[in-house]
């Protein structure tokens, strides 16, 4: 048995279900649950019906790098989307189709980390992440056999990781560092000053940039999507791309958690290594998935009406919580970041008490995040996912109101 599964700790969702075990909610109430990013609009017609178009090839075993359409479509998105040079991005060298970026996320540690690269001073090698973070990212640490070094998004440094405040003895161990922009849970985006300095830290101590932006179709302001960490090493002039690796999904931007589609794209060379591994590991990704992705990364119009939904949630539900809690508007996402009242203390008994008197889940921020550097930067903040329908979220929104109200 490999010793380092025995260093996982349990994933955020079942600490929420032993919260939650035991408790009785009121039974008049129907149960509401802002917990999981699982979107919950449509999935557009056009990707459901390029599914079934193509499900006769299911008789051809896919090949790892994806096929040529659906590695031209990426190319294509990326180019507009990110305001790349025309053909600095080979489809076939630098893009890789993937089963959702979430096991493509935790497979780049395990191909990346080399920890003999330390062995002469007996130390791990450090994979930097944001903290609070997406678990993902520790589990590939510790099972890569590296060893996670956190970085406290808070308030005070406008929950953005304090990149300045990294001893250089931890950069000089760093081979891997997973930045999230937009945030999760916190909504946050790094400008292209922030990626563009973490691009020449990358350089000056030798490590790999992994960029989850599997987010960053879910902006609010139409006229100011987020920038990624592609455009920002091509405004340096680097259109090689050179230590850079972008993580996008479908998930989130085209309403298909189901299809476990995404892709990864970057730095050839590290690209051509993530391959090979990918080709040993099996992680082909199946032919009409491949064709119904393809149709998704090729449309806007229906990522436009996405995001005009979740504007409208935010609207309403946040006219509803900022006079009772602080919470502010993310940049991007779907979710919410508010502190609890003061007069609550902890955020698992708030979760706990708002399901057990009003029959709605959110998750605990201190679920998120781990005790580092002093603080747990997660605790006394919950998470809520306005995935659901406009009506469930305003009505989810009163009852947090009503339970905040209470405890005052």
């Amino acid at each position: 048995m490999n010793s380092n599964l025995f260093r996982l700790q349990p994933y955020p969702f079942e600490k929420l279900a032993g919260l939650k075990a035991g408790v009785t909610p009121p039974a008049h109430l129907s149960h509401i649950n802002l917990s999981i990013g699982e979107p919950r609009h449509a999935t557009p017609g056009i990707i459901t019906e390029a599914l079934i178009a193509h499900l006769h090839g299911l008789s051809n075993y896919p090949v790892t790098r994806g096929s040529n359409t659906l590695r031209q479509a990426i190319t294509g998105w990326l180019t507009r989307r990110f305001h790349l040079a025309a053909d600095s991005l080979d489809p076939e060298r630098q893009v890789l189709p993937v089963n959702g970026t979430r096991e493509a996320l935790f497979a780049f540690a395990q191909c990346i980390i080399d920890t003999h690269a330390d062995s002469n001073t007996n130390t791990r090698p450090a994979v930097l992440m944001p903290n609070p973070f997406y678990q993902i990212y520790e589990g590939a640490a510790l099972i890569a056999g590296a060893e996670p070094w956190f970085l406290n998004t808070t308030a005070d440094h406008r929950f953005l990781p304090d990149f300045d405040a990294v001893p250089s003895d931890i950069w000089m161990r760093c081979q891997l560092l997973y930045i999230c922009s937009p945030g999760n849970p916190t909504g946050v985006v790094m400008d292209i000053a922030t990626l563009q300095k973490l691009i020449q830290l990358a350089d000056q101590y030798d490590f790999i940039i992994a960029s989850d932006e599997c987010y960053s179709e879910i902006y609010l302001d139409e006229n100011t999507p987020p920038p990624g960490l592609l455009e920002a090493a091509a405004r340096l002039g680097r259109h090689d791309y050179r230590r850079c690796i972008v993580f996008h999904s479908l998930s989130k931007r085209s309403n298909v958690p189901g299809l476990r589609s995404g892709f990864v794209a970057g730095d050839a060379r590290i690209m051509e290594k993530f391959h090979l591994y990918r080709t040993y590991h099996g992680s082909a990704m199946p032919p009409p998935t491949q064709a119904a992705s393809a149709v998704a990364w090729n449309d806007e119009q229906h990522v436009q009406h996405n995001r005009a939904l979740y504007r409208e949630k935010f609207d309403t539900v946040l006219n509803i919580l900022q006079p009772v809690m602080e919470v502010q508007r993310p940049a991007a996402s779907f979710y919410l970041w508010p502190r609890i009242p003061l007069s609550t203390h902890d955020d698992t008994v708030f979760a706990r008490q708002l399901y057990a008197q009003y029959n709605v889940t959110v998750l605990p921020g201190s679920f998120l995040s781990r005790p580092a550097h002093g603080i747990n930067p997660g605790e006394n903040h919950v998470r809520m996912a306005l995935v659901q329908p406009l009506q469930e979220c305003m009505e989810a929104a009163y009852r947090i109101k009503a339970h905040v109200e209470e405890q005052a």
